[in-house]
């Protein structure tokens, strides 16, 4: 169906809620939220049985699904995988992550997703690369032997997607004066991500356009009374926006508490960090040679490390409403409206209003995503 409207939901619109409404959606796009008896006669109706309608979910940070890392498989075929995997949970946008790899396995991925993108496959607005310019102080389970300064033309390739979103995770004190700078006014958003920079070294990185943080707390130079550290100087600043992973192992629920509370509003958003083993029977697979399990919902090497997450969008969303105490409309800002701005795409997705991308999810009362919706398309 091109043109239906969505009844008996509980609508959350990105900004509040609403009974006894109808969803109008007209060529992929949401057409008009109307009073459930002016439904027009020529659409039909689809009977959501109660359960609450909302935007789909946004995520930034997506290294694998469904069986599938795309360090592993850097084509259009992967990124569909991972697409698919996650779309059962609720995300109906995505960034594909590609964790620190060598030169060609960048140009690899950015093709992929350029072609992605290009054949329409659902969900996909861009990549991020999460490395390799980092600092080996806090690379968590990113290989040191790649981990490498920027390249001269480095600049070049973080720039080359023609039709997506580009993010580059890096860490600010490993860069150039000025590189933060010449990214952002090409376009790339840049996030302080595996850094051991100090409070005055991401106060410069912001003043050069640093638009965001990788996964709070987690591989980042700590906050303490008398040094704020990367974690301080993110919280601290109403600027730019930062990625928390809300799976209750990544960061205490009371630290998720703190940090939600002490950002500014519309600064936090939720993201997965997931790895191959979401939506995947086998929980088990491999990066950088060393063998990663996922037990009870948390990814590790054999030593204790984590290594990114089994974790999807909507149960983000349900830790955040049930672990930390987060109002549930905020909760769903974080992971659709919030994300949404931060890629600059507020005007297309995040919300279910008139002229914006009919992106929904329909979910019950024990967040089991049901059916969902990218471009009004089920």
């Amino acid at each position: 169906m091109t043109n239906f409207a969505i009844t008996n939901a509980r609508v959350f619109d990105g900004s509040e809620f609403h009974t006894g409404k109808a969803v109008i959606i007209r060529n992929g796009k949401v057409d008009a939220i109307i009073n459930s008896r002016n439904i027009p006669s020529d659409i039909a109706g689809i009977d959501a049985q109660n359960q609450i309608l909302a935007p789909g979910l946004i995520d930034v940070q997506v290294n694998g699904g469904g069986g599938v890392l795309l360090n592993d498989e850097p084509n259009v075929d992967g990124v569909r995988a991972i697409m698919a995997a996650h779309r059962k949970f609720g995300t109906t946008a995505m960034l594909p992550t590609l964790i620190t790899d060598h030169r060609e396995k960048m140009d690899l991925a950015i093709t992929a997703v350029t072609d992605a993108i290009h054949q329409e496959v659902p969900g996909i607005v861009g990549i991020h690369l999460e490395g390799p310019y980092l600092n080996a102080e806090r690379k968590g389970v990113h290989d040191p032997n790649i981990i490498r300064p920027m390249e001269d033309d480095a600049i070049e390739l973080l720039t080359r997607l023609p039709n997506g979103r580009i993010l580059v995770t890096m860490a600010p004190e490993k860069a150039a004066t000025g590189t933060i700078a010449k990214l952002a006014e090409r376009g790339v958003l840049v996030c302080a991500g595996h850094t051991a920079g100090t409070y005055n070294d991401i106060q410069a990185a912001i003043s050069e356009g640093l638009r965001g943080f990788t996964h709070l707390f987690n591989a980042m130079s700590p906050m303490s009374h008398r040094e704020p550290g990367v974690a301080g100087a993110a919280m601290a600043d109403d600027s730019t926006w930062c990625g928390l992973i809300a799976d209750g192992y990544h960061v205490h629920p009371a630290v998720l508490k703190i940090a939600i509370h002490a950002k500014a509003t519309g600064k936090i958003m939720l993201v997965t960090d997931a790895m191959p083993t979401v939506g995947a029977a086998n929980k088990r697979f491999v990066l950088g040679g060393e063998e990663i399990t996922a037990t009870d919902g948390r990814c590790a090497l054999a030593d204790g490390t984590l290594a990114g997450s089994d974790l999807d969008m909507i149960s983000a969303v349900k830790n955040c409403v049930e672990m930390v105490g987060i109002d549930l409309g905020e909760a769903l800002r974080m992971a659709s409206l919030y994300p949404a701005e931060f890629l600059k795409l507020a005007d297309v997705m995040g919300r279910i209003a008139p002229g914006y991308q009919a992106d929904m999810i329909l979910f019950d009362d024990h967040y089991t995503v049901t059916r969902s919706w990218i471009k009004g398309t089920e």
